[in-house]
């Protein structure tokens, strides 16, 4: 089973894992050298993918969850055949390399996903097997087996002790996701030291209660045979994810093999002569490739060819015979949107009673659910709460489970807000879907980690076929009290780059974010919902939400600009017009979304909020980043209480008279002092 040439690559991915974090000076050396026979046999006898189109939709996924270990990933890329040259190697780490310091997915042609936070991967790589098996129930038919791929990891010690990846292991064994194989390196080691120190349990017997089928292989270093046969076991269990425990040891061949010393930091140019003659390298020679392990990349890629040539044939012959499933495949992979989806958004006049936004929203799922057949998503847990489910949904289960099937759309996520985000990031990844999911506002400071990557990843070179749309439930003040007020929370997310956070006012504004959030494939979208009634706003506009802000409500000679979000738009309208019937003209500024309007023209910007009116914010949240557009600010300056959130309004000031008040306070001030420029700037901020 085992030849010279296994022998040889295996070698090579030891030696230029020394040489690539030595020449950086800084990473990960241990885990790619103790990794190398697992990832080798991975790639050669099992994962079938095309180099010259990483993008080939039945492609078999591998996820690096374990991102200190980045440097393996790249070399495999190298060795074969993607867009990776040598150079890009000895680049590792430095600003601008096509080899980041952890794998990014818009960055580095043929990585899945962001990972580098441990535990990250781990929960893409759920999600992306749950995209695999959502694909084949909706897509498959007799004799048109189109995707069929597997989803692939390595993972370590950390990963397996991080939270997000229990509560993705959790949701995999409860969906009985058999597509999904996980290599466990279980090396002993982590930054601290050995792993005796605070990580002892018996994750095998905790993945066996979590539902996946588990094998364990005491020698990774050496036992090819062992690892191919283990995978070739788990291929088998088609009802459990797999996980395969294999002791490694890492920095193999190091004089310091097996400790933390070869874990975050290079080795030793002395280490690395001796690696180099253990392994029959030239110590001399850096970066050293033989032609052998070249040629035998090479054979990875014909292979890769050959099957995508095949899939292609199958589909144009799929469609043939299946037109509209098969114009359907090519649509979705393709991220075009179908035709005029948007005509189906609901749209609202002053008239229509007021309803609160998390029903609005729900009113926007019942009607584009069913002609955007690649919308996927759920709730955790919170269902009754976030109004997520339309009502022609069909629950996403194992088929076997007898609660629904692998082609629905609804995902059950748990009481896993974290494992949602994450899984939402595969799912993206994998293309063809849309992916939403509910939480009330507060409890996505528990998903955070995974909304920040899927920022970074960002799409921004459109590799990431659809955004992510994550529509949440706004919660601000009533009943649950403090401890569920997101009082900061809208603050940490507009401070996040790449990420748009819309909280919608009205009926028109729910529609326009759903279409802001949908139309945009270079960014994920936060929706903030609300429990409360809201009454449909004079001047409001599902097509203005795209701007970011716009003029609600305009008077000539304006004495006040009065600009707000969410439910404290309405606040604003009351309170101007308390001030008109007192003689005061007050411009109405709703301002859905802070980065859409920084986007705008400056000469859209000023005609908003133009130089030398004074501008009060109303918005029950922390008043933090809003100086950008206001001179003065209602908000939150503590945590909230409990209580009737009417109760609440009052006591915190949100209120039209409260506003009222303040405004004409704010006149007054500025009567005597300059009024500062707020977008009148020589460039944008």
């Amino acid at each position: 089973m085992t030849s010279p040439i296994d022998i040889l690559t295996i070698n090579t991915i030891r030696t230029l894992a020394a040489d690539v974090v030595r020449k950086a000076n800084s990473g990960h050396p241990g885990a790619p050298m103790g990794c190398a026979p697992m990832a080798h046999i991975l790639f050669s006898r099992f994962i079938t993918a095309n180099p010259a189109n990483p993008k080939w939709p039945n492609r078999d996924r591998f996820v690096l969850s374990n991102g200190h270990a980045c440097a393996l990933q790249y070399i495999l890329l190298h060795i074969l055949g993607y867009d990776l040259t040598m150079d890009d190697l000895i680049q590792f780490r430095q600003t601008d390399s096509r080899t980041p310091g952890h794998p990014e997915s818009h960055i580095t042609s043929g990585i899945e996903v962001s990972t580098g936070p441990l535990g990250q991967g781990f929960a893409n790589a759920v999600g992306l097997a749950m995209a695999q098996v959502h694909c084949a129930a909706t897509f498959n038919k007799p004799g048109y087996d189109l995707f069929t791929n597997h989803t692939y990891v390595i993972c370590g010690d950390g990963c397996l002790q991080e939270g997000v990846s229990c509560e993705a292991a959790s949701l995999a064994g409860h969906l009985k996701l058999g597509n999904l194989i996980v290599l466990y390196d279980d090396n002993y080691v982590t930054i601290d030291g050995h792993t005796n120190l605070s990580f002892t349990e018996d994750v095998l017997k905790r993945f066996e209660a979590y539902g996946w089928h588990t094998q364990y292989l005491a020698d990774g270093d050496h036992d090819l045979a062992g690892i191919h046969e283990a995978i070739e076991r788990a291929k088998k269990v088609t009802d459990k994810p797999s996980i395969i425990k294999i002791k490694t040891t890492i920095g193999v061949g190091s004089k310091n093999q097996g400790t933390e010393k070869v874990h975050g930091s290079p080795l030793q140019p002395d280490d690395i002569v001796e690696i180099k003659k253990l392994y029959g390298f030239d110590p001399e020679k850096f970066f050293h490739v033989p032609d052998e392990v070249y040629n035998y990349g090479k054979q990875f890629c014909e292979k890769g060819a050959k099957a995508e040539a095949e899939w292609n044939q199958l589909l144009e012959k799929y469609c043939s015979e299946y037109h509209d499933l098969g114009a359907e495949i090519k649509r979705r992979f393709s991220s075009k949107l179908p035709d005029n989806w948007e005509n189906h958004l609901p749209r609202y006049t002053p008239s229509d009673s007021p309803v609160a936004t998390r029903k609005l929203s729900e009113n926007v799922l019942n009607k584009i659910a069913d002609v955007l057949p690649e919308l996927i998503g759920g709730s955790a847990d919170l269902t009754g709460s976030n109004l997520t489910r339309w009502k022609t949904a069909e629950e996403f289960q194992a088929d076997s489970s007898g609660l629904g099937t692998y082609s629905g759309r609804y995902v059950r996520y748990g009481v896993r807000e974290h494992a949602m985000s994450a899984a939402m990031n595969g799912l993206a990844s994998y293309g063809g879907i849309i992916p939403f999911g509910g939480t009330f506002l507060n409890f996505i400071s528990y998903g955070l980690g995974a909304v920040r990557l899927s920022a970074l990843s960002s799409f921004r070179s459109g590799y990431l076929l659809t955004n992510i749309a994550i529509v949440m439930y706004f919660n601000f003040i009533g009943e649950d009290g403090p401890t569920h007020q997101p009082i900061e929370t809208a603050a940490s997310l507009r401070a996040l780059p790449n990420l748009l956070f819309l909280r919608p006012a009205d009926g028109n504004e729910v529609s326009g974010a759903y279409l802001t959030a949908i139309k945009n494939h270079e960014r994920p979208s936060v929706i903030a919902l609300s429990r409360q009634n809201v009454p449909h706003l004079e001047g409001s506009s599902v097509e203005n939400t795209l701007r970011g802000g716009y003029i609600l409500k305009d008077v000539d000679c304006a004495q006040i600009i009065l600009t707000g979000t969410g439910t404290e738009l309405s606040i604003a309208v009351d309170a101007a017009k308390l001030l008109e019937n007192e003689g005061i003209k007050a411009r109405i500024v709703s301002l859905p979304c802070f980065d859409l309007f920084d986007e705008q023209s400056l000469e859209y910007r000023l005609s908003v909020f133009p130089d030398g009116i004074p501008v009060l914010s109303i918005e029950a949240l922390s008043t933090f980043g809003w100086s950008k557009y206001a001179h003065a600010s209602l908000g939150m300056k503590s945590f909230g209480s409990s209580g009737p959130y009417k109760e609440l309004y009052k006591k915190y000031g949100f209120t039209p008279e409260n506003t009222a008040d303040k405004a004409k306070q704010v006149i007054e001030f500025y009567k005597v002092h300059q009024v500062p420029s707020l977008v009148n700037r020589p460039f944008k901020q």
